[in-house]
């Protein structure tokens, strides 16, 4: 059983352009710092239920560009996302730390770390979202402005953080989620709406949409794995089809890459491994950090 922690106190980094949101929690001990990065259309506060298990920790959870308070249009480059976290990284000091990253957070963190070397000591990367090279080969684009991504749909408004949880708690993938995650995902998923009524996404549906469309933009991701020349771990979880938000879409040799990279297959999970048990990805975090 885990005490909660106190509520993080946010801060925000000037960077190109945005101010980028973190949530940042004092250390109870002598822990190194733990950098969480989360996937897209999401926000920082999906690790709390984590984040409360390493106390002896200073954690710093991002809200990437264009998600949760870091208040931004629509993203057409990865790369971008990594030079906001390194600019971060930069003003805050932190070196020797802990990056924990799911889907397109762990993909930017794979990223920063190379390029920004003392950053981070050991990486725990759950389906980065890094592909096979071919998928990054010159071809058409996965979406156009007459045909975009599916998530551009979806409904932006609610009444209340209680009506998002009541519309999608029984609904595909979201009753897979631990219910404190489900909860945090929503609560601190929404913002005051601009028309001044009710709340609306935080993460507004153009910008997912178009991480999506611009999920080819990193195609040296490949090549920085070969940089990262510190322990680090790959988490992927069951593939079935790349149109599977549940799917893992990791390259299966990713690890191989990496001068210190080791694989975990977890076919009994889905892409939302840290949401669907969060005490397994805590345990997983700890074992490779040797707390455990």
């Amino acid at each position: 059983m885990t005490t909660p922690r106190p509520a993080p106190q946010t801060r925000f980094y000037p960077t190109g352009g945005i101010e980028l949101a973190v949530h940042e929690w004092a250390s109870e001990g002598s822990g190194a710092p733990l950098v969480f990065a989360h996937a897209t259309g999401f926000h920082g506060r999906v690790w709390d239920a984590i984040a409360e298990r390493f106390p002896a920790h200073p954690v710093f959870a991002i809200d990437l560009r264009g998600h949760g308070l870091s208040r931004a249009g629509p993203i057409g480059d990865w790369r971008v996302l990594a030079r906001d976290v390194a600019d971060f990284l930069q003003q805050s000091g932190i070196t020797g730390a802990i990056g924990i990253g799911h889907s397109m957070g762990a993909h930017t963190l794979l990223q920063v770390a190379p390029d920004n070397p003392g950053r981070f000591a050991k990486l725990v990367l759950f389906d980065p979202v890094i592909l096979a090279p071919e998928f990054y080969a010159p071809s058409e684009a996965l979406y156009t402005e007459d045909n975009p991504h599916p998530a551009i749909r979806r409904k932006r408004d609610f009444a209340s953080p209680e009506a998002m949880i009541e519309r999608f708690r029984a609904r595909d993938p979201y009753d897979l989620f631990a219910p404190r995650v489900f909860e945090d995902y929503c609560r601190h998923g929404l913002v005051a709406a601009a028309t001044g009524e009710g709340m609306e996404l935080a993460c507004a549906p153009e910008v997912e949409a178009s991480v999506y469309a611009s999920s080819r933009s990193n195609p040296g991701i490949l090549g920085a794995a070969t940089r990262v020349d510190i322990p680090v771990l790959v988490v992927r979880a069951q593939h079935t089809t790349l149109n599977d938000f549940k799917s893992s879409p990791t390259w299966p040799e990713l690890a191989e890459r990496m001068p210190q990279g080791t694989d975990l297959y977890r076919p009994d999970m889905t892409h939302f491994h840290p949401f669907q048990d969060p005490a397994d990805a805590a345990r997983i975090i700890a074992e490779f950090i040797g707390e455990e």
